[in-house]
């Protein structure tokens, strides 16, 4: 029900690994999982260190954007940093949904660095059974 449009995105990935971490500039893509579970979708993306209030979800059309900010940690004036390896600035994902989403409907929850979407299969998506029905007899036609 993804739809995948981006023929790049294995270079992308690849870019960002030999360039390094996203900046608050040039934002870096989240790891994310997606899944079918039931009547709904699941897609999840790890985003340790992330405060709920650093993320921004929108929906425009079918084009699901998750933004967020790994803000610095402030440290007292008498702390020396020794080293920093955890990336800091912005992240930033953008999907193609299938028409055959409800949008409209789509909960977010946030636990442990991962956000969670939900997103439900539309009503004139899912499948139905067709009843045919059985004439009660044969009319002639004449002429």
């Amino acid at each position: 029900m993804l739809m995948r449009t981006d023929p790049f995105r294995e270079l992308d990935r690849l870019t960002q690994q030999l360039m390094g971490p996203g900046t608050w500039s040039r934002p870096s893509a989240m790891p994310m999982d997606a899944y079918r579970e039931g009547d709904e979708y699941v897609v999840a993306f790890d985003l340790p260190g992330v405060t709920a209030d650093a993320i921004d979800i929108d929906v425009e059309r079918n084009m699901l954007t998750v933004k967020a900010e790994r803000r610095p940690v402030v440290k007292a004036d008498d702390v020396q940093m020794e080293l920093s390896e955890r990336p800091l600035g912005a992240f930033s994902r953008q999907i193609v949904l299938a028409d055959t989403l409800d949008t409209e409907r789509i909960k977010a929850g946030y636990e442990a660095g991962v956000l969670t979407l939900r997103i439900p299969i539309a009503e004139r998506a899912k499948p139905r059974k067709i009843s045919i029905g059985v004439g009660t007899g044969r009319k002639e036609i004449s002429g």
